[in-house]
């Protein structure tokens, strides 16, 4: 690998051929910019081919993992369809990048963790988050449906019921809570995170490789098959990037107040002007 193609990854090889990657804006939460999406999106092909590892691990620096989408690159997308076309790409890049990464993935929840960030950190094969992270894929509070991994991945760790409540409601679940409902494979105090991640990393580095990869594969076959969704959400996802409601919910959240979406102001007078007309 050639580590200087990256600016906003950091890197650091471990013993026994374990790569440590760190998102690193701290300053901004490691909220994902075009920058930084780009990079999460081609760096599994890079871990797949390089042959000094063995097994990748990834945290964030500073206090989260990551608090998703830059709102800035949120409101350069809106409207914009050669941006939302890109964006199309890199979801699906991002997601079977670390499907079919030959080498075993291990996340390091190491905090709040949103959006892109919570791609990475649930598609992995191995998800070790801190107890008290606050987990969360909080498309529709933004205004768009939830598209990137959600739909392909959260039914079949918790099942269609809790799916459905996380992804419509847009509720946050703390990391002991996702471990209990196995959307996450282990929950630690925070500060035993990383360390956790980096002895499961050394675990499996150390195993055949033949037998850890060729079961990585057998298992992800899972979420091959349902590939279709996922092109489906992510697709729909897009669509909604072109629409008024994500103007709106960006600048709410930017303001910090409660999103008035169009899709609902409008609804409601329809609404009132009929019972009026009655």
């Amino acid at each position: 690998m050639n580590f200087s193609d990256y600016h906003q990854l950091q890197f650091e090889r471990k013993p026994e051929g374990v790569l440590l990657i760190t998102m690193n804006r701290p300053e901004k939460y490691n909220a994902t910019d075009e920058q930084m999406h780009g990079e999460l999106a081609r760096v599994w092909d890079d871990v797949s081919r390089d042959a000094e590892t063995r097994v990748a691990v990834i945290t964030g620096a500073g206090k989260a993992f990551s608090a998703g989408g830059d709102l800035a690159m949120v409101e350069r997308m809106a409207g914009n369809h050669e941006r939302v076309q890109h964006m199309l790409g890199e979801m699906s890049q991002m997601v079977y990048g670390v499907t079919n990464c030959e080498k075993p993935i291990v996340s390091a929840i190491n905090g709040v963790s949103v959006g892109a960030g919570t791609v990475v950190g649930l598609m992995a094969d191995i998800s070790i988050a801190a107890e008290d992270a606050r987990i969360g894929d909080g498309h529709v509070k933004l205004g768009v449906a939830a598209g990137d991994h959600a739909a392909i991945n959260w039914p079949l760790l918790v099942g269609p019921a809790k799916a459905k409540y996380y992804l419509l409601t847009g509720e946050m679940i703390l990391g002991k809570e996702a471990e209990r409902i196995g959307l996450v494979s282990k929950a630690l105090p925070k500060e035993q995170v990383l360390d956790e991640a980096l002895r499961v990393a050394h675990v499996l580095a150390t195993l055949s490789q033949p037998a850890v990869r060729l079961t990585k594969r057998a298992l992800n076959g899972w979420i091959r098959n349902a590939g279709p969704i996922f092109e489906q959400s992510a697709a729909y996802e897009m669509l909604c990037f072109m629409g008024p409601d994500v103007v709106e919910g960006a600048a709410a959240l930017r303001e910090k107040r409660a999103p008035r979406f169009p899709s609902v102001v409008g609804a409601a007078n329809d609404s009132g002007e009929k019972n009026h007309e009655c």
